[in-house]
Order: structure tokens, then sequence, then C-alpha cells
């Protein structure tokens, strides 16, 4: 296992939209643990393979209090049931120390692959259901910021510039 490096904004990287995984191997499985593993020693509670680098449709997610119950993601698809927006403080490991309101809707269905690459179906609410779409964002070349004001927006932008640059 391994820790990996989270890209943080406004690294382009974030932006490219990821690919499709065609394969479930030894590979996939490999980063995926990585992925947990760097996940649970940021801390946070979800994580994207575009945030470490890797341009693929996987997604590590735990939002367990004891951080027991690790739930992996592959090509992720995910349909709106309810789409009456909730407010939800949101936060994110490549926009590190930042966390602002974003209205998601509360429910949703999402249809993946788990690490044997076998189809199975989930219909979140609450945590897991903003989780979810919050690391499928990513995985479309999307940040949480991308739904705040252009203010608000440029203001993190600077702050974290500014922190990079005095830790470089």
């Amino acid at each position: 296992m391994a820790i990996l490096t989270i890209l943080e904004f406004p690294d382009s990287r974030l932006r490219k939209v990821a690919e499709p995984v065609t394969e479930v191997d030894a590979a996939l499985r490999n980063l995926a643990t990585d992925m947990l593993e760097t996940m649970y020693g940021a801390p946070g509670v979800g994580l994207a393979a575009t945030q470490v680098n890797v341009h693929r449709r996987l997604v590590v997610i735990d939002v367990s209090d004891a951080r027991d119950q690790p739930l992996v993601l592959i090509n992720p698809e995910i349909a709106v049931l309810d789409d009456t927006p909730r407010d939800y403080d949101e936060g994110c490991l490549s926009v590190p120390g930042f966390y602002e309101k974003v209205a998601r809707p509360e429910r949703i269905r999402v249809q993946a692959l788990d690490l044997d690459g076998n189809p199975f179906t989930l219909e979140p609410d609450g945590l897991l259901s903003i989780c979810i779409q919050h690391e499928v964002d990513h995985l479309d070349g999307k940040l949480f910021v991308d739904y705040l004001s252009p203010l608000k927006r440029q203001r993190i932008r600077q702050k974290l510039a500014k922190l990079q640059r005095a830790t470089a």
C-alpha cells in the first residue's frame, strides 16, 4: 500500500474527465487500496482517482464513524431520485481547509461495479448521497468550488496559491 499525492486546486489536471474502466484487474484493486489508505490518512471521507492524477472512473468512500465501511465505485453512474436540493457544508481534499455550502439532490441512485467487476445499485441519501455526487463530479472534471460564486472561488484560489507558494 502507498500514500498517493493529492492534487490541489487550481491544478489543471483536476479538470480532466476520467475515462471508463475497461478491466477490473489486480492493478485497479491495488489502486483502490492505495486510494483508501490515502483518503484515511488525509483524513477524508471520499477520494476520486482524478484527485491522485489517475484519470479513470474510480471512487473510494467511507462515511462511517468508525472508518470501517469502505465503498469502492467503479464506473459510477448517477440518477437523481428527488431533485429537491439540500445544502451541505462540503470540503475537499483537493481544496484543503475550505468548507462551503453546496446544494445537491439528497436522494440518488448509483450504479457501479465492485472490485470483482460485478454490477450493483445503491439508493443512498444524506451524507453518502452527497459524497458520491461530490466524487463523481471529480471524475467529470468538476470541483465543489464550481458551485460557488466567482468571487468566492477566486478568493479560495488566491489563498491556496499563497499557501502553496509558502510551502514550496
